[in-house]
């Protein structure tokens, strides 16, 4: 099915050749340079619809191996073609109106069906600008642009050659000579104007304040910290638009795909039809805290710690951090793992810093087992509920399970405590739980307790 860019390209050439056939027909009969000229303006004016109408169907054709970005620029490469074209009517007509004024050349005769023609050719001309121009407007058709601009000067251009006519029609000789002189030059500067934005659009010239919005879009997106760099482009009605950002280092890596979709969301939402590339480049910040930092450095190094304090001791920086290596890895090559890691946090904050660091082994990520026995579990939650009495804010144990392994027995659970006490009392307490667990139980190797808040009432 076609589109509505060849729909109105189609109706466009249809009314292009008709006019140019009646208007050259009475400008031979009654000896008019001005209606001929103007009748050669229509006619390089179908020439060019029907170079746009193929255009159009090129352009929309999707994005291939050879032509990765799309086929956008044909429709600039007609425009092209059809300034070309005016260009040279415009000397044609130019060339032979100076003839006719350095001659002398009869008046032309008044002819009523001259002045119809004319007038309703500027009708369909004037009709046929608007429409084409919203069009090329909705679409971002260039070449649909350029044939707007054509009709919409078609339309002046006959308003100058009505003068002639009439100025003729009155005995003034060179009435049509003047007027053919006049739709030169408005021909030739069509050419320029469309010519030039051709070029334009050909060379990447970046589009009038794209770069501005597309800017100030990326910049309002959350985690978006600076805007480095931004270029925009155009290729038929789709912007190409790369874009280098900044971002805190301590942005989850995870995120970045998230960020980077809100970025072309934001663009595309400041542009139109767009095709985004984004580079993200994590910086530190000025009000990163020294834990972050910590973080951030053994995320970078692939280590996981835990348990990270940062003091300060008369004035001096001190940090500690509990740093978790693979069970059966050497204690040389675990050592070395961690110099490496002290070694990069004392670069990161400072000669001075005290950098302490507690190895020890990773659990293991997967160990198979067995569902302990009913009664082992029985044994198991009674003893919990003693613990939980005994520290006097732990309550409801529940949802405890037993599970047997190589390495040992694995106990999880639930317990409820005061939902009003902070994080830190809440995990002493339930460690309280899990020790005197472990210690009246040595086989058991892990206890991981829940806490959740009690429920009102």
């Amino acid at each position: 099915m076609a589109s509505k860019k060849e729909r109105v390209a189609a109706v466009s050439m249809v009314a292009s050749g008709s006019l140019a056939a009646a208007k050259f027909t009475i400008g031979v009969m009654i000896g008019s340079l001005a209606l001929i000229s103007d009748a050669l303006h229509s006619l390089i004016d179908l020439g060019a619809t029907v170079v746009t109408w193929f255009a159009v169907r090129a352009a929309d054709k999707p994005a291939d191996e050879e032509h990765q970005y799309g086929h956008g620029k044909i429709e600039s490469i007609a425009a092209l073609a059809e300034s070309a074209l005016l260009f040279l009517l415009a000397g044609g007509v130019a060339v032979e109106a100076y003839q006719r004024l350095a001659e002398g050349t009869p008046p032309v005769p008044f002819s009523l069906i001259a002045f119809v023609v004319m007038g309703v050719e500027m009708a369909v001309n004037l009709w046929r600008a608007r429409v084409l121009h919203r069009t090329a407007r909705e679409t971002h058709s260039e070449a649909l642009a350029a044939d707007a601009l054509h009709f919409a000067s078609d339309f002046y251009g006959s308003i100058a050659v009505v003068i002639g006519l009439v100025l003729s029609a009155y005995g003034m000789a060179w009435g049509d000579a003047a007027a053919a002189l006049a739709v030169a030059a408005l021909v030739a500067l069509l050419g320029l104007r469309m010519g030039r934005r051709t070029i334009d659009t050909l060379v990447d010239k970046a589009p009038s304040g794209a770069a501005e919005k597309a800017s100030d879009a990326v910049a309002a997106v959350d985690g978006v910290t600076e805007v480095e760099r931004i270029r925009v482009r155009r290729v038929g009605p789709s912007h190409f638009v790369e874009t280098s950002v900044r971002v805190p280092r301590t942005l989850p890596l995870d995120r970045l795909p998230e960020l980077k979709s809100a970025v072309q969301d934001a663009v595309v939402g400041a542009l139109g039809q767009a095709d985004v590339t984004v580079t993200a480049t994590p910086v530190a910040l000025d009000d990163e805290t020294v834990l972050e930092r910590v973080m951030v450095i053994a995320r970078n190094r692939g280590v996981a710690v835990h348990h990270v304090t940062v003091h300060a001791i008369d004035g001096r920086l001190t940090v500690a951090l509990d740093i978790e290596v693979d069970g059966h890895l050497s204690l040389g090559a675990a050592h070395e793992l961690a110099d490496g890691l002290e070694a990069r946090v004392a670069a990161e904050l400072g000669p001075d810093v005290e950098v302490e660091t507690h190895i020890e082994p990773l659990q293991a990520s997967s160990l198979d087992g067995t569902e302990a026995d009913a009664a082992r579990v029985a044994a198991v939650r009674q003893r919990l509920e003693q613990l939980a009495a005994s520290c006097g804010t732990v309550e409801d144990i529940h949802n405890v399970r037993v599970r047997t392994t190589e390495d040992g027995e694995i106990v999880n659970f639930h317990c409820r405590v005061d939902p009003q006490l902070t994080v830190q009392d809440v995990h002493e307490r339930v460690d309280a739980v899990e020790r005197g667990l472990r210690l009246q139980w040595p086989t058991i190797k892990r206890v991981i307790g829940h806490a959740e808040p009690i429920r009102a009432g």
